[in-house]
């Protein structure tokens, strides 16, 4: 079986060196964008509060635990992420119907007005950096990323990556 080392030599120095560079590039701009979008909204919700209402939205209500083991991030760093969520009333916070002690937070309904807003503020900016792409360039472009990032996460936190591969 291969090592490592020898699956990077396999591979050609140049891309590589490209890749990494772009990814880079693409680090800071996201960085400098906050990828916060076009118009009113822009800039205006940080990667952190994005990610975690997000997530709330799509898998619903849960505990600090699970969106912790989720997102890849311990549970105290969840709690010190949610805190100004919930003080600005996009996150509730409740106790467990079960479990009185346990703590469940769930997306507001002014969480989730807020989160549309930056979401369609976000699809704007897509559009604008895909303009001129193909609707295949698109897809592409995004099963690519998601495959990028899913092996990111698997290297970094042993989260599993089963993405399928672009055919």
């Amino acid at each position: 079986m291969p090592t490592h080392q020898d699956m990077t030599t396999d591979l050609a120095p140049g891309v590589l060196d490209a890749l990494q560079h772009q990814v880079a590039v693409f680090a800071r701009r996201a960085e400098q964008t906050r990828l916060g979008g076009v118009g009113r909204v822009h800039n205006s919700m940080d990667r952190a509060a994005y990610l975690l209402l997000n997530r709330l939205d799509q898998e619903g209500p849960m505990g600090v635990k699970a969106l912790a083991g989720g997102m890849g991030i311990d549970s105290s760093t969840v709690t010190r992420q949610v805190a100004p969520l919930v003080d600005t009333g996009l996150v509730k916070r409740t106790s467990h119907p079960e479990d009185g002690r346990a703590v469940v937070l769930q997306l507001s309904p002014r969480g989730k007005a807020r989160l549309e807003e930056v979401r369609a503020s976000r699809r704007e900016l897509m559009a604008q950096c895909t303009d001129g792409w193909s609707e295949d360039e698109r897809d592409v472009f995004c099963s690519l990323l998601t495959r990028f990032n899913a092996a990111l996460s698997h290297i970094h936190f042993g989260q599993p990556a089963p993405v399928p591969p672009v055919g």
